[in-house]
């Protein structure tokens, strides 16, 4: 067991590396460009991740639920200097998910108490799915690293139906012809890559 939680969170400080190496590389005119989020520009889709971080050291840390956070991370978390405020909400993010005992702890999340195993995989799929979208939009490679996609569709599958019924994912579509497991991942959720 104690070797799985290593392995997720080797996993998770990949992809936050991975998503952090994206948001270094957007070009000055770029942040207001669109993405494969629809209706989100690049400074959105950044906005979004970098809130999300924010949220972890409250529920996992603190132990605060959803109701008590409030809307504190709404609106723009990016400020004047998007990568600095993306960059120390990812250090804090990993902070708390490492911190001993962390990830036997129970988290209150939107939809129910929740392992913070699995919060902490919920977040890597995320941070390495947006990391394509991000790519696709700045123009850098889409290629992502295989264990990261391996592990993002292992996650992913059990409930990616599901997904498009809570309106924040697109429909899956038909992936591609061959066998990538990218191309898998991304159509699982709505993307065509």
């Amino acid at each position: 067991m104690e070797q799985d939680r290593t392995t997720l969170l080797a996993r998770h400080s990949a992809a936050l590396a991975l998503f952090t190496e994206r948001v270094h590389a957007v070009r000055p005119g770029q942040w207001d460009e669109p993405t494969p989020c629809t209706e989100w520009s690049v400074r959105d889709l950044v906005n979004h991740l970098t809130a999300e971080q924010l949220w972890v050291p409250d529920l996992v840390t603190d132990g605060a639920r959803i109701a008590e956070v409030g809307d504190m991370y709404d609106g723009d978390v990016l400020g004047g200097d998007p990568r600095a405020a993306w960059d120390a909400a990812a250090r804090a993010a990993r902070r708390a998910f490492a911190a001993p005992g962390a990830l036997e702890r129970t988290v209150g999340l939107s939809y129910g108490e929740t392992p913070a195993v699995a919060y902490c995989a919920q977040m890597t799929t995320d941070a390495v799915v947006h990391s394509w979208d991000l790519s696709r939009a700045i123009g850098a490679p889409e290629r992502l690293p295989d264990d990261l996609v391996a592990f993002a569709l292992d996650e992913v599958t059990p409930y990616a139906a599901q997904l498009s019924q809570t309106g924040l994912f697109a429909p899956p579509v038909e992936p591609p012809p061959g066998d990538s497991h990218q191309a898998r991942l991304l159509a699982l959720l709505g993307r065509r890559a």
